[in-house]
């Protein structure tokens, strides 16, 4: 995960803008005040950890502080703190504040870690508790260390972050998320008229990592609180919390399609760093649910369309080409 931000005056003016295609970008929808709308327990530990973190830097070490402080692009922006250094602005990199170069940031190497960056706190915290508990058990029986050891290792498996090779051929649209194809359907959508939707679902053995399915400028950004129901009813679709990014893409005919993350029974947590003027590349991660959810695709139907999935196929985000766009 690479925590990038836009500098607070390029954020504005990109909001105050118009995209290629003359469409307005939008706002920031207000009800997102951090990457991770839902909170939970862990976002809230990781954020008292950093009120520490931050008093210690300031009183013990002032050249760490100060270097940080020379180094740091932009301004405070919506950041509710005065940051010390990149990993404060981790839950607020989509609040147009400040940044760091990626050559000036002390901790980039988390992002070439095999786990997703946005998921490094749950891992400590579950996967290390549940070890920390298998090694306390295995001292006093070893087979009740056995089911700890097999959760750890299911925590270090669903935030891993594979690499993916990308496909460079125009035209073509690429799964945002790893999982199973669980519905297709064309319909009227007010915004993009005659359309086609693909359903994703996403087990805890899935990676959970969100990709861009095109290239292209994000137009806006809608959330909506909601339950929690089994990601594989279709009423989740309507009904569970959801955030929605719709993206535009650079070139004619300025295609908008839509991804929509949408949590389940057991993932309660939805992350989306990119904000409305940022620009993604087809396959840039730019999100994540954890622990099992639904991704659904939206996307204009045209003459010249070809899908190239099919349901219960099984998909991979960024690689797996689940539409191609001819010509007409």
């Amino acid at each position: 995960m690479a925590l990038v931000n836009p500098s607070s005056s390029s954020a504005e003016a990109a909001r105050q803008s118009r995209s290629p295609g003359g469409r307005p970008i939008e706002p920031l929808d207000p009800a997102l005040t951090t990457i991770q709308p839902g909170g939970g327990w862990v976002m809230s530990l990781e954020l008292a950890w950093g009120r520490l973190r931050r008093r210690w830097l300031r009183t013990l070490f002032r050249h760490h502080v100060d270097r940080m402080r020379r180094l740091r692009q932009g301004t405070q922006g919506g950041c509710p703190f005065d940051p010390v250094d990149p990993r404060d602005i981790k839950y607020y990199v989509n609040q147009s504040t400040y940044r760091w170069a990626a050559a000036d940031d002390p901790f980039a190497w988390r992002s070439r870690l095999p786990f997703i960056r946005a998921g490094l706190a749950e891992l400590l915290l579950i996967g290390g508790g549940l070890l920390l508990a298998a090694v306390f058990l295995a001292a006093w029986w070893w087979p009740l260390a056995v089911p700890f050891l097999v959760a750890a290792a299911l925590v270090a498996w669903f935030f891993r972050n594979p690499r993916r090779a990308i496909p460079v051929e125009s035209g073509l649209v690429v799964a945002p998320a790893d999982g199973k194809v669980v519905s297709i359907r064309q319909f009227d959508d007010p915004e993009l008229g005659r359309a086609v939707e693909i359903g994703i679902f996403l087990s805890i053995f899935n990676v959970h990592v969100n990709r861009a399915s095109v290239a292209g400028q994000v137009l806006g950004i809608r959330y909506r609180p909601g339950k929690f129901l089994n990601a594989l009813r279709p009423e989740s679709s309507r009904e569970n919390e959801s955030l929605e990014i719709r993206i535009e893409e650079p070139e004619p005919p300025y295609r908008v399609l839509r991804i929509r993350q949408i949590t389940g029974a057991i993932a309660r947590r939805i992350v989306c760093w990119a904000a409305p003027g940022d620009r993604l590349e087809r396959g840039e991660i730019y999100g994540m649910i954890k622990l099992g959810s639904r991704t659904e695709l939206t996307l204009p139907w045209e003459a010249g369309l070809e899908l190239c999935v099919a349901e219960q196929q099984m998909v991979k985000a960024g690689s797996t080409v689940l539409a191609r766009y001819g010509k007409a």
